[in-house]
């Protein structure tokens, strides 16, 4: 909040010297009668004026160039949290035993593909699928797709960064 007064005195200020230049054009294109002024004065104003804009222009692309900086921040978290989520399922994929088959049926499971979807990516029948499903929930120690990615949930909203333990052969730890 400190830092948007000044971009709001601004913006008031290219408001007010917009509104001159635009006062001025239309008084002089409709024939409106204006009371003169001294040509120092009028000259000041018009500097005064010039002035805010160029500000305000400087000031506007301080502000895009921050946003940008920000939006490539805010992309390099999400690639680094996609790498960690990716690092996160070979490693559980790993501790589970999964083979290559099920470690395929497990990623299309959690991306939340269908059973039929993704016996149709592998080519093969849907009670393949079920079948590999079955043997990953097990391995996992879940009972369901569910329950299998609420297992990758926990792990990356942990608050110290750790990952949890894994107890026997891909049960859930005790708490």
């Amino acid at each position: 909040m400190r830092r948007s007064w000044p971009l709001l005195l601004l913006f008031i200020a290219q408001f007010l010297c917009a509104l001159f230049f635009v006062f001025d054009i239309l008084t002089s294109v409709l024939g409106i009668p204006v009371r003169p002024m001294p040509w120092e004065w009028r000259e000041l104003l018009e500097v005064a004026a010039a002035l805010g804009l160029i500000a305000g222009l400087g000031l506007g692309g301080l502000a895009l160039l921050r946003a940008r900086r920000d939006q490539r921040r805010a992309e390099e978290k999400l690639r680094r949290a996609s790498g960690a989520f990716m690092e996160l399922l070979a490693e559980r994929f790993d501790e589970w035993g999964l083979t290559a088959a099920e470690r395929d049926v497990a990623l299309f499971a959690i991306k939340g593909m269908s059973t039929a979807e993704i016996a149709g990516l592998r080519s093969t029948s849907e009670g393949t699928v079920k079948a590999q499903t079955a043997a990953i929930y097990r391995k996992a120690g879940v009972s369901g797709r569910s329950q299998l990615l609420s297992l990758f949930i926990e792990d990356l909203m942990r608050d110290d960064g750790a990952i949890r333990p894994m107890t026997g052969a891909g049960g859930l730890s005790a708490k």
